[in-house]
């Protein structure tokens, strides 16, 4: 068998040397160090990414993207994970934000959202969830009705990344709570619309630098060229943009683990204890080595996750809970375990592992929580062995 069997393209390697160039040196630990303590969003590095052309991967470059599917995304989402995961989510949540206008959106709405984003005009934000309606979105309460040109939202958003530093919202909403998922619909909302407003900033333990706060809808209004698709359609958009995006949580979480693995390794080289460098102690070798193993089972999950994404692949949806799911709870085990390595010194901020372990643990919570990922992963199993 080829040693480069599973190598990715030349440009995709290209392409990940000069994402971490720009990551290491105009960004690097000690300003993600400031973005965490400070937490509030950094627009210099919104620029920074707008300037080097990083906002408009992923996107059609027929509709004003950089172009790049889901795999050069994923390789993006990687290596600025590996400095900092709340940065990250500039990007990722943006394109959450799109990707049900690119399954069923106008050729004007993915003209504006995707030209908009390239061009760093605005960012845009994706707003399933609600305080009631969480794992279980088709609960959704938000409300929708159409008026004689438009229409009107009446409902909350919770934890939407994003949410205040984004123009631009897509938004779920349903015309009767009692038909669930059949009565759901999309829609582009944006933050100046009559009726929006947003809550107060939730404090989080990780990914600072990235807001979450409520959106607040109280008889938005909105015109009728801003539905998405279909009326009754809106879950299904929402529910095939999770296949989409999971690969890419799967990517962030990676990035994560692959940053505290390279703190940790070299540390371990450095820190003298017995008279000899902590590295020579078996203990601690195999810890790095299970950490080593589950970086390199998650990056071949996430990378084939996110090809089939790509090939748009029968099995894309299962693939991309399988990434999803194994790449979150390695990127846990992998961080906590770095925390181990450095001691005492991994408990407090001055190593940057600690914010990486706080920042893992989203990863196993939202695009849908990795006990939903396990149902997602059974229920195709068992469509699997009966035929």
């Amino acid at each position: 068998m080829s040693e480069t069997l599973f190598a990715l393209p030349e440009e995709l390697e290209e392409f990940r040397k000069v994402v971490r160039q720009i990551m290491e040196e105009r960004i690097g630990l000690a300003r993600a160090a400031e973005i965490d303590e400070a937490d509030e969003f950094p627009w210099d590095v919104h620029k920074l990414f707008v300037e080097n052309g990083l906002m408009g991967v992923g996107y059609p470059e027929e509709h004003g993207g950089g172009g790049g599917g889901s795999l050069t995304f994923a390789l993006m989402a990687e290596e600025i994970s590996r400095i900092s995961a709340g940065i990250s989510l500039m990007p990722l949540v943006a394109r959450l934000g799109v990707i049900p206008i690119m399954l069923a959106g106008t050729p004007e709405q993915l003209a504006m959202t995707v030209g908009g984003i390239s061009r760093g005009d605005f960012l845009m934000s994706y707003a399933l969830t609600e305080p009631g309606a969480g794992s279980d979105a088709a609960a959704m309460t938000t409300r929708y009705e159409r008026t004689g040109d438009g229409f009107v939202l009446d409902g909350v958003k919770r934890f939407i990344t994003g949410a205040g530093v984004s123009d631009w919202y897509t938004v779920f909403a349903t015309r009767d709570p009692s038909l669930r998922a059949k009565g759901v619909a999309a829609f582009l909302v944006h933050r100046e619309d009559p009726g929006v407003s947003f809550g107060r900033p939730e404090h989080k333990m990780g990914i600072h630098g990235s807001p979450t706060n409520e959106v607040i809808l109280q008889r938005a209004e909105i015109p009728a060229d801003r539905l998405i698709g279909e009326e009754g359609e809106g879950f299904t958009y929402a529910m095939r943009t999770l296949d989409y995006s999971r690969p890419t949580i799967g990517a962030q979480a990676l990035g994560i683990a692959q940053g505290a693995f390279d703190v940790a390794a070299r540390y371990a080289t450095e820190r003298q204890q017995f008279g000899k460098p902590i590295a020579e102690q078996e203990g601690l070798q195999f810890m790095l080595a299970d950490m080593a193993m589950d970086i390199e089972a998650s990056r071949m999950l996430v990378y084939r996750a996110a090809s089939l994404v790509d090939a748009k692949d029968p099995q894309m949806s299962y693939m991309a809970s399988v990434a999803k799911c194994f790449a979150s709870d390695a990127a846990m085990r992998v961080t906590t375990d770095a925390v181990q390595v450095l001691g005492g010194y991994g408990y407090v901020r001055e190593y940057p592992v600690e914010r990486m372990m706080r920042d893992a643990k989203i990863t196993q919570i939202y695009e849908g929580t990795n006990q939903i990922q396990r149902v997602v992963i059974a229920r195709h199993i068992l469509k699997a062995v009966a035929g």
